[in-house]
């Protein structure tokens, strides 16, 4: 199994990905019977391989010790065009009618064009690595965190406006507040940037502690309890997107107020534990990483002893 998968190269998912675009384009020219389910599958056969490639490709990274985790041109447009491709599958399945595929899949491939021109620069060091991925870490988990508390605020409007127009006071009172389908609206976006955000802000802090120390602590409470918050936000936006009574009354609403939950018991743990504490980076020392086992390609995704 681990000899397929290293055999899996950049051709596989570019070839699905020109397939699935050939589909898109299909559709005012000729019927192609299952067409939906074949851009479908080529797809996902495209995000598995593209995936599978960037995984492979950092278990190689890791055996080197100059060269940093994802920390090139390279490999951060094949990143790029990795979510790009996931954001056009989510919007076929939950949109199949529309066009989006003419826009995002040629981006995809764009980009991939853009890391295959960047290839032969070299990358970042391990050092220069840890630096921006934590920047990304922090920047992302900030804007997740507050498009959270900002679902929050939205959902308490939505509940206050509603009472109010139940009671018929809205209309008498000059203390307005925008209108159900606006807030409902605010809601929704809200649950999708939370989502996106802390996402890009666990991966590049697993990224981060892979470049800095070479394992990741799995078993930290501030992690486990990202890793949660993360899980719930996927589990919302999936349940916003793929079931329509969920867009209608104040169920989006209720999911935010629960989403604000998850991140208030999320950010205790985190600021109770070392994770939220660590104030002055480690300098990492190449002789340090030499002849350590922990740093080994095999094992950089164990939980430290």
């Amino acid at each position: 199994m681990e000899t397929f998968l290293q055999g899996i190269s950049a051709t596989c998912f570019v070839g699905s990905y020109i397939v699935a675009l050939l589909l898109e384009l299909s559709r005012s020219l000729v019927r192609v019977p299952g067409r939906g389910l074949l851009t479908i599958v080529f797809t996902i056969a495209g995000l598995f391989s593209h995936a599978v490639y960037l995984l492979v490709r950092g278990r190689e990274l890791t055996a080197g010790v100059e060269t940093g985790l994802f920390a090139g041109w390279y490999d951060w447009s094949l990143l790029v065009a990795w979510g790009v491709a996931g954001c056009y599958l989510v919007l076929y399945l939950r949109r199949p009618d529309t066009i989006v595929g003419y826009f995002l899949l040629p981006s995809v491939l764009a980009l991939i064009g853009l890391a295959r021109f960047t290839r032969e620069w070299a990358p970042f060091s391990r050092v220069e690595a840890v630096g921006v991925w934590r920047s990304i870490h922090g920047l992302a988990m900030t804007v997740g965190a507050a498009a959270v508390f900002m679902g929050f605020i939205a959902g308490l409007m939505y509940l206050t406006k509603a009472w109010r127009l139940k009671a018929k006071a809205a209309g008498g009172s000059s203390l307005r507040l925008p209108n159900l389908e606006r807030l409902q609206l605010m809601n929704r976006q809200c649950l999708v940037v939370s989502t996106i955000a802390v996402g890009i802000g666990l991966f590049s802090g697993v990224v981060m502690n892979l470049n800095r120390w070479g394992y990741v602590g799995w078993s930290e409470g501030g992690v486990i309890l990202s890793g949660v918050l993360f899980g719930w936000l996927v589990i919302a936006m999936a349940f916003e997107f793929f079931y329509k009574p969920a867009r209608e009354g104040r169920k989006i609403v209720y999911l935010t107020l629960a989403s604000f939950g998850f991140l208030i018991v999320t950010m205790i743990g985190v600021f109770s534990s070392d994770h939220g504490r660590s104030a002055v980076p480690v300098p990492i020392d190449d002789a340090a990483w030499i002849g350590n086992p922990r740093i080994d390609a095999s094992n950089i995704f164990e939980v430290p002893s």
